[in-house]
């Protein structure tokens, strides 16, 4: 089973292990995940080449408030993985996996935007879902329901292009 496989592999970098429904979840420290996926991604016995979601948590009320949950996918050993790496509220950021897999950039913005997650040493971590001037995240589970927001003149992004922040 892949669950024993890991937890030879990595040892005390796996906080803990779930099994459910036929998917497997190991959870990581933070200052161990980027270590952990690179392992992931490049050891034969694993070779999970897909990132195929990324996204975040908002356990309000519980510490570690959040969670960054990878899910991969290995087309040459057709297993699944679930990795959670959990976040303190405090500071809220972890390194970017982007030099990974590509297809992190955009699912790193988006978990920016709505929760407010920096991943550390991502090209353009900007607001991909709501505009420059929205205040807070709102997929936090303790963002105010009946906030108004500044209301924005609209502008077409043909011909006022917004460009990458750098």
């Amino acid at each position: 089973m892949l669950i024993e496989k890991l937890a030879a592999r990595f040892g005390d970098a796996i906080l803990r292990t779930e099994t459910a429904h036929h998917e497997e979840t190991i959870v990581v420290p933070r200052d161990r995940g980027i270590e952990v996926l690179r392992a992931l991604r490049d050891e034969p016995g694993f070779r999970f080449n897909f990132l195929s979601d990324l996204t975040a948590l908002d356990w309000l009320g519980r510490a570690p408030r959040f969670e960054v949950v990878y899910h991969l996918y290995s087309f040459e050993l057709k297993h699944r993985l679930r990795v959670k790496v959990p976040l303190d509220e405090a500071d809220p950021s972890l390194h970017s996996v982007i030099e990974l897999w590509k297809a992190a950039d955009w699912l790193e913005r988006e978990c920016f935007d709505m929760f407010g997650i920096r991943f550390e040493g991502h090209p353009d971590l900007r607001r991909i879902l709501m505009y420059d001037s929205f205040v807070g995240h709102p997929l936090r589970k303790d963002y105010p329901v009946n906030k108004r927001q500044p209301i924005v003149p609209e502008i077409d992004p043909v011909t006022s292009p917004r460009m990458p922040s750098r």
